[in-house]
């Protein structure tokens, strides 16, 4: 059993595209769901879908990533903020502005997930649940 299945997911991702996957299968929750169209809309990953193959006792995301022309990482950076031992809550004004707003960090709003400069905009905070570039 995980303790923290959204870091899991990063993880996978990090690990992928540092050995230049085409996919990588994650296994599928609403949330995880949510993060990866995130992902999509903001550039960092080709495509998400839920898949059930046969011989599969569960759903998994089928995350699509993304490289360069030259096969260069176009995720950079990724990292887990909020944990479950340590929560990161920020008010709008407090919004952390990632690599002078080049990066994006994702927050849990109560309007769903959201890209930082989204958030800021609406002028909704929330968990900052992790950043990259």
């Amino acid at each position: 059993m995980l303790s923290d299945p959204i870091a899991d997911m990063l993880t996978r991702i990090r690990n992928a595209t540092r050995v230049h996957k085409e996919t990588v299968d994650i296994p599928a929750s609403k949330f995880k769901e949510q993060l990866a169209q995130l992902l999509v809309r903001e550039g960092y990953v080709a495509s998400s879908e839920r898949v059930r193959d046969e011989g599969m006792k569960f759903d998994v995301l089928r995350v699509t990533l993304k490289y360069g022309a030259k096969r260069e990482q176009v995720i950079k950076h990724i990292e887990r903020i909020s944990r479950p031992g340590r929560r990161a809550y920020v008010s709008h004004e407090n919004l952390p502005r990632i690599q002078k707003g080049l990066g994006v960090a994702v927050v849990s709003t109560s309007h769903g997930l959201l890209a930082d400069r989204d958030a800021r905009k609406q002028g909704l905070g929330g968990e900052v649940i992790c950043v990259l570039w």
